[in-house]
């Protein structure tokens, strides 16, 4: 099977679209399929990518370091926030799909680019597949104060065209079926248990961040307004406490400047990222608007026990009081006492990691990848019975 993936973000890029449209192009190559990935370029001054003749290279810039061709659309920073990048209009995106003869195209978050690559499946007649993983509208209202009406317009006119939306969670397909999406199913995220695992526990590392033994307590992720890490400030105010703060963003130095006592170990990545998260004795998630939390995942293949928003994706990651604790959105009361139960319980603590830990044993990578392959054939079976 040929699959054309249009996606707003991928690696070097680190958020939740790039890894999750990295790791289903890593799998379609895996099982023997071609994949082609179309994304917006980097900015200007990074490593210059190869280019060679010959369809679908010479269709764009061609990114060499993956086992699977990576067309490079141009792209600008988004204003306010740089590290998000918008692909520009161009020509190559279409091209690109023609000259991969693509028999299905792979919406990742789509929006800008996405959209521009909805209307080019439309125009050459091939299905396509488009996976919700933003809450763009929720996002509108955060750096915009308005626009959260235009952008489910916009997220409706693209669902809508296409053949199947795949929603992360039981809580991000119920905001698109309220917002007039059709044909939705539920598609989750994996998690690499190999890589996230308790057994990367470092004492050396937890002697470095917490010396006095304190109760460590992370929060990895984006620092950015909708992730409301600042939740994390009282809690990073009590003794015997250690709050650490992995990644980086925009709001880094208004957290900095709330959270004096923090440790602030910016971005993190591969088993490096791992050894932090198993050196953890509670992962502390703070945003109200995750339509999946890869990181909640992660943390619970870690062996962490797990303190999360009773909101959005996190509902279907966390069974209260088994897998983790659920928490009422916004209240960094509920987020201290939460973590104040924890830390006076180790037995607790313990149960909670465990089941936490058995609980996404089933759920890699390639099983969720396995369930994707299945819609694109079922997609192509409905197209062709169509056609017929």
């Amino acid at each position: 099977m040929r699959v054309a993936i249009v996606t707003e973000s991928f690696p070097p890029d680190i958020n939740g679209v790039a890894h999750c449209t990295l790791q289903t192009a890593d799998h379609l190559h895996r099982r023997g399929h071609h994949p082609l990935v179309i994304a917006p370029a980097g900015p200007p001054g990074g490593p210059p990518p190869a280019t060679a003749g010959g369809p679908p290279e010479s269709q764009g810039e061609l990114d060499r370091s993956h086992p699977y061709p990576v067309v490079r659309i141009p792209s600008l920073p988004l204003p306010g926030y740089p590290q998000v990048r918008v692909a520009l209009p161009s020509r190559k995106l279409a091209a690109a799909i023609t000259s991969h003869h693509s028999d299905v195209v792979h919406l990742a978050s789509p929006f800008v680019l996405g959209a521009r690559g909805m209307t080019a499946a439309l125009r050459l007649r091939i299905p396509a597949l488009a996976v919700y993983q933003t809450d763009l509208g929720s996002y509108a209202r955060t750096y915009l104060g308005a626009g959260e009406n235009a952008a489910w317009r916009r997220i409706r006119a693209v669902h809508t065209a296409a053949d199947r939306t795949l929603a992360p969670s039981t809580a991000s397909a119920r905001d698109l079926e309220e917002h007039g999406v059709p044909r939705i199913r539920l598609w989750p995220r994996g998690v690499d248990t190999e890589r996230f695992h308790p057994s990367r526990r470092d004492p050396e590392l937890r002697r470095s961040l917490a010396p006095g033994g304190e109760l460590i307590v992370g929060y990895i992720g984006r620092l950015a307004p909708e992730k409301n890490v600042e939740l994390l400030a009282p809690l990073s105010q009590l003794p015997g406490v250690q709050v650490v703060v992995v990644g980086d963003g925009p709001s880094e130095p208004a957290l900095r400047a709330a959270m004096p006592r923090a440790r602030f170990l910016g971005r993190r990545t591969g088993n490096d990222l791992a050894r932090v998260f198993a050196s953890l004795d509670v992962f502390a998630h703070t945003g109200p608007q995750e339509t999946f939390c890869q990181t909640v995942q992660e943390a619970q293949a870690s062996g962490v026990p797990v303190v999360a928003p009773a909101a959005g994706g996190p509902l279907d990651l966390i069974d209260h009081g088994r897998t983790g604790l659920l928490v009422p959105p916004g209240d960094a009361t509920e987020v201290t006492d939460a973590v104040s139960l924890l830390s006076a319980d180790a037995k607790l603590r313990a149960a909670l990691g465990h089941a936490g830990r058995e609980a996404v044993e089933g759920r890699t990578w390639a099983a969720i990848g396995d369930q994707l392959i299945d819609h694109y054939t079922e997609v192509l079976a409905a197209r062709t019975a169509v056609a017929a």
